[in-house]
């Protein structure tokens, strides 16, 4: 089986497993947490391979009843999905905070629509300067803007020089004059990092290649990798090792050589850089997977990474956040492991030792989290079916029963502590759905569920907005489901679809909240699910002026078209005085189209279209087109297009 059909064939198993009963959130009783206390390592790696020996002896033992219950739970996909019963009561009602946030600001160079303004995550396209850099199948793109104009400048592929391209190249970061293509390669089994040179005047060259020992990174959602200054950020994790080498899951690096026998892979991490909290380490088949956290510097001359691992159940979600990294890890649905607890790791960025506490439920994904206070505070939705955000997990929870865990983060020390009732707060169900989506804006957390991504025309929709102060969940009805939360300002914008359309519904924020204007875009569906598809560019200093951008088909599609397709158009509208005024579209061109020899990477799992907003310019990057248009009056126009494709391959006459 090759890449392009094991990556498929993981999606695919994913998009169809269905959860049967789900256990509702648990009303654990409340543990003081110990003052100053860190989550405490293996002493050495003798004592981590005897632990972890111990533990695939106790997995292997439970393996047979986890299979029946695996069946148990396909052979009731027919009723599942119809939505389960609704939960006991959730635990008892208490207030946030209550503190005012800001809308995050993007800097001036930042096209990338990031949870955090001061966060990179990987992505498609960045900006330097007047230079773009572009990932599109296998191959990096760099377009100068220099004096008004556009033109293509560099390109090159993605994988290193006489390798071969078996890897999928996903995100892209750049520091100064360095580029980091990430991807994931079954065959060399790791995370590849791919370093490259960018000159001042957009060329590129290849520096080196290293493998990060892991399993798939891919999430429908979330992003693995992030940049701090010049510091990547990469989450990964690998099923515990075998009895035989029960260290082969801890973190690993190695560099690949041109013409060279591959070697072995260097751990990165020794047995003192592993955790793990009482509970797991009291508990049999309880570390099933070693979740890793690990740090570069993309501008060192000689790349090197330091990690830090903390063992526990398999499904995760991840939140990355100016201190630290939160890893909120949990058992499988149907496991039998029933006392295995769900734990919530904080793991800091200069490497001291992670902390934990015990919680209750599962987020969604990284939009489930937020940081506030200062580093003092953080809020985080938990679901009854979370199933973290692995692969397409974010994409088929049904939940009926959530709740807001406002967690002091003094509260979390070496793993006794546990998250009591007192710290989640009751919200009202979001109903019957697939695709839960949730963020934090303002102080507010707004959800609501989604369409189906293989149907996509959703019904009417249910918004909830809920104060982060404590106050009553405001309900607001939309024509339209909700597929997609962002910041708009000091506001929201939900989009969604319905009735054979695409919607934007403005939340208004300033106050209590309440639904703004609306716009209906007829015949179409949005182009592109991930949060990089979208931006907003605030035009005044509250940000309640603007222009935003996202792509669109000019048919209503399913979601799921979008990783085979290009997308067809960029709507953009203009926000003012609380109203939106459409500006139009910028459309790719249907001529022209040519087999570009891809050789890599060769579906767009990421999408390839984004709006771009530089430098008080406008672009619409489709595809291998960059297409600019003025908005400065009543209607977006045109005024510049490009083609940076490769050439076309040419397949001669038998």
């Amino acid at each position: 089986m090759d890449d392009a059909a094991k990556r498929t064939l993981a999606v695919l198993l994913s998009l169809a497993a269905t959860v049967g009963v789900i256990a509702a959130l648990a009303v654990l009783t409340p543990r003081q947490a110990q003052a100053g206390a860190t989550m405490a390592a293996f002493g050495s790696d003798k004592a981590l391979a005897a632990f972890l020996d111990e533990q695939k002896r106790a997995e292997e033992a439970v393996y047979e009843d986890e299979k029946l219950d695996s069946q148990m739970v396909m052979s009731e996909t027919t009723s599942a999905a119809a939505g389960p019963a609704d939960a006991p009561a959730s635990p008892a009602k208490v207030s946030g905070n209550g503190e005012a946030m800001a809308a995050p600001q993007q800097p001036a160079d930042r096209i990338t629509n990031t949870q955090e303004a001061d966060i990179d995550e990987g992505g498609i396209v960045k900006a330097r300067g007047d230079l773009l850099i572009i990932l599109r199948r296998g191959r990096l793109f760099t377009v100068s803007t220099a004096g008004g104009g556009m033109r293509p400048v560099s390109r090159i592929d993605a994988f290193p020089p006489g390798a071969e391209p078996d890897a999928w190249y996903d995100e892209m970061l750049v520091a100064g004059d360095r580029v980091a293509v990430v991807g994931y390669s079954y065959a060399r089994g790791g995370t590849e990092i791919n370093r490259f040179r960018l000159s001042p005047d957009g060329r590129l060259s290849f520096i080196d290649s290293h493998a990060l020992h892991s399993s798939d990174y891919y999430s429908s959602r979330n992003y693995a990798s992030r940049l701090v200054g010049n510091k990547l950020i990469f989450y990964s994790a690998m099923s515990a090792g075998s009895r035989q080498d029960p260290l082969a899951a801890l973190p690993a690096l190695r560099q690949w050589t041109p013409g060279a026998k591959q070697g072995a892979f260097r751990r990165i991490a020794s047995g003192r850089r592993v955790y793990a909290p009482p509970q797991v380490r009291a508990n049999k088949a309880a570390a099933s997977m070693v979740h890793s956290i690990t740090t570069c510097d993309l501008a060192a001359e000689r790349f090197d990474c330091q990690a830090t691992a903390v063992l526990g159940p398999p499904a995760r979600t991840f939140y990355v956040a100016r201190g630290g990294v939160y890893l909120w890890v949990h058992d499988q649905t149907w496991s039998r492991r029933k006392a295995i607890p769900d734990m919530l790791y904080r793991m800091p960025l200069d490497g001291g030792a992670p902390t934990a506490i015990e919680v209750s439920g599962a987020p969604i994904d990284q939009f489930s989290f937020r940081e506030a206070a200062e580093g003092r505070l953080l809020h985080v939705l938990v679901a009854r079916d979370g199933e973290g955000d692995g692969m397409w997990s974010a994409e088929r929870g049904k939940s009926r029963s959530v709740a807001l865990l406002t967690l002091p983060l003094d509260q979390l020390d070496d793993g006794h502590a546990i998250a009591g009732p007192r710290l989640y707060r009751t919200l009202d169900s979001p109903g019957q759905g697939w695709a839960l989506h949730n963020r934090f804006v303002g102080d507010h957390l707004l959800y609501g569920m989604g369409a189906d991504w293989e149907e996509r025309d959703g019904d009417n929709g249910l918004l909830l907005v809920a104060p982060l102060d404590g106050g009553p969940v405001v309900r607001v009805t939309l024509p339209h489901s909700v597929d997609r939360i962002e910041l708009m300002g000091p506001d929201a914008v939900v989009v969604g679809s319905g009735s054979d359309a695409v919607w934007f519904s403005t939340i208004l924020l300033r106050g209590r909240a309440q639904a703004g204007d609306r716009y209906r875009l007829g015949g179409a569906a949005e182009a592109e699910s991930r949060s990089h598809g979208f931006f907003y560019r605030p035009d005044n200093a509250d940000g309640t002026q603007g222009v935003l951008g996202l792509p669109v088909s000019r048919a209503a599609r399913p979601a799921y078209y979008q990783l085979f397709e290009s997308s067809a158009a960029m709507l953009f509208l203009r926000r003012a005085e609380d109203r939106f005024q459409p500006l139009g579209q910028l459309a790719a061109s249907d001529e022209g189209i040519a087999d570009d020899g891809c050789l890599a990477s060769c579906v767009d799992w990421y999408g390839n279209a984004r709006p771009i907003f530089l430098r008080g310019r406008v672009f619409a990057l489709l595809g291998y087109e960059l297409v600019e248009g003025d908005v400065r009056g009543p209607a977006i126009r045109e005024v510049g297009r490009i083609s940076f494709a490769p050439p076309p391959v040419t397949v001669p006459r038998p």
